[in-house]
């Protein structure tokens, strides 16, 4: 079995128009939110052997927030996940390395669009279908490696969004 913990970043400033999106930060409420899905992740023991997050400021920052509360990870900055779509994405876990638990941190509209088709059966669920800012889904697979998984494949094991958590 594989599991996949797929979370898009925290609610990041968009104080500054003049900065590229690339470099926008985490806001309070993104540092907040970040920190308070590292104790849910911890204390669900959703801990991952690795991760796999987009080079864009605020989800390093989002990650960073995480692995305060749950110890580190190895991880791998992956340039083709920021703005990536739901192809790259799964490209990007195909390639993943052997391992049991991946976390993959990434950005709308991609994330929350291969959330929905690499499940099996989407829940009903209006925050799933948003996936907002922090929104964090556990996945579980049939699968002995991560080249097997496919769109459709993956079981809903758990869902939250940071606002659930205050």
């Amino acid at each position: 079995m594989r599991r996949l913990i797929l979370m898009r970043h925290a609610k990041s400033s968009w104080s500054d128009p003049e900065q590229r999106d690339l470099d926008r930060p985490l806001n309070r409420r993104g540092r907040r939110g970040a920190g308070l899905i590292g104790r849910w992740l911890k204390s669900k023991g959703y801990e991952p052997d690795h991760a796999l997050v987009s080079n864009a400021r605020r989800a390093q920052e989002t990650w960073s927030r995480v692995v305060e509360k749950i110890g580190g990870t190895p991880t791998t900055y992956v340039t083709e996940l920021y703005q990536a779509d739901t192809a790259a994405i799964l490209a990007a876990v195909q390639r993943a390395p052997d391992v049991a638990q991946l976390l993959v941190l990434g950005h709308q509209p991609g994330i929350g669009s291969f959330a929905r088709f690499i499940l099996a059966s989407p829940p009903e669920d209006a925050a799933f279908e948003k996936f907002p800012t922090g929104a964090t889904a556990v996945i579980d697979f049939d699968a002995a490696t991560w080249s097997e998984v496919a769109l459709g494949s993956g079981r809903l094991h758990d869902f939250v969004v940071p606002r659930a958590l205050e």
